[in-house]
């Protein structure tokens, strides 16, 4: 009881947080945004330029935002991680009218920040995207972005009832479908591609793919849906390690095991089982899960990054562990874990005013106040423990 009045009072700073900020804020990789940036032009038609000005700021313990005019903006997946929040919390009060009013504020905000021109809705970020594999304009969607918000846009219709909330949604999976990237196998399987601009291998990314096709089939009972869905997944299988672990992808440069990508993997794999009723990825999911539990998380509840190395401590880390243990329906009886590491990660990495730092390094920590990484993520962990806590 202890333990849930304390996360009770965290999420309640981090609550009144983010409605003051209106749910507006930074991120990690908006540094292209800089207005002082942009107004150099053989700075920002560099390719090398942009890569080690978006890393500058991403690595960088000080702001510097402010200085190079990089403004708060809503970002559209942060946007669908708030609605999920308050489409869960309604859930668990539907007296509360406030929570209603928030759903529709958001879920009318992201319907604004819709990107156009494709084969069906989607979204992607408020800012330029330096990778090392590839290039992506402000608002080109993502495979990511885009299975978030619609998710979240389907939470918002089973709550309203609001019809242009689910059409929007299902009008998704034909993004999926139709714009992304495939690279296949031998066996037909294949990878959905990040973005349509790329050919890029990301396991989580095109699991989160099959989630949307997943959660799409519940309302339109499509069989290609779930075709489509198995072979995706039969395809990352196929990459993981013996011992349960997954690289990132499947380029040189991808080949880290990472804490919350791991979580994404998961959860996609048991939503298809779930879902479709094939059971024929069990096994990799037990494996996965246990791998999952026994190497990302210590006795004293921090949340490690990858597989051999603690640090950077990443808010996410601990966010998405809430998520994957209530997604795969096995919160409860790893509730002693999960206390523990919203324990540690609220006394060391909340500031005084709600907010959730961005990571925490071994000499220093990055304290900006992230609004999608950090502070959407925590708020959306919450719902979904507190959701599953108050039902039980």
């Amino acid at each position: 009881m202890k333990n849930e009045i304390v996360l009770k009072e965290s999420f309640e700073k981090l609550k009144n947080y983010v409605e003051s900020a209106e749910f507006k804020g930074w991120d990690p990789y908006d540094g292209l945004n800089s207005k002082l940036f942009n107004s150099i032009p053989f700075l920002n038609k560099n390719r090398l330029a942009r890569l080690i000005w978006i890393q500058a700021f991403k690595r960088n313990p000080i702001n510097f935002r402010n200085v190079t005019i990089v403004e708060k903006d809503y970002n559209p997946k942060g946007l669908g991680l708030f609605l999920t929040g308050y489409c869960n919390m309604y859930l668990s009060d539907p007296s509360k009218k406030e929570y209603l009013d928030k759903i529709n504020f958001l879920a009318s905000k992201i319907l604004e920040l819709k990107s156009e021109g494709y084969s069906g809705a989607c979204w992607g970020y408020n800012f330029d995207w330096q990778a090392r594999a590839f290039f992506q304009p402000k608002s080109t969607p993502t495979v990511v972005a885009t299975t978030f918000i619609a998710s979240a846009l389907l939470d918002a219709y089973k709550i309203t009832g609001d019809s242009k909330y689910l059409e929007t949604a299902i009008s998704s999976a034909s993004f999926i479908l139709k714009d992304l990237n495939r690279t296949y196998d031998k066996k037909g399987n294949f990878s959905f591609s990040y973005s349509p601009l790329d050919k890029t291998q990301v396991f989580n990314a095109s699991l989160l793919g099959v989630k949307l096709l997943c959660l799409v089939y519940e309302h339109t009972n499509n069989k290609e849906l779930l075709e489509e869905a198995r072979k995706a997944v039969s395809y990352v299988c196929d990459f993981q390690q013996e011992n349960g672990a997954w690289a990132y992808g499947t380029l040189p440069y991808h080949q880290w095991i990472d804490n919350f990508h791991t979580g994404y993997n998961l959860e996609c794999i048991y939503l298809y089982q779930k879902i479709s009723g094939d059971s024929q990825f069990s096994d990799n999911i037990s494996k996965g899960l246990k791998y999952y539990l026994d190497t990302f998380f210590t006795k004293e509840g921090i949340s490690k990054y990858y597989n051999n190395s603690v640090y950077p401590i990443d808010i996410h880390a601990p966010a998405q562990l809430v998520v994957t243990l209530s997604r795969l329906e096995v919160l409860q009886e790893n509730k002693d874990l999960i206390n523990r590491v919203l324990g540690w990660t609220i006394n060391n990495m909340q500031s005084e005013k709600g907010y959730f730092y961005y990571q925490k390094k071994k000499f220093f920590s990055s304290k900006i106040p992230y609004i999608r990484w950090a502070q959407a993520w925590m708020f959306y962990a919450f719902s979904y423990y507190f959701k599953e806590i108050e039902n039980e």
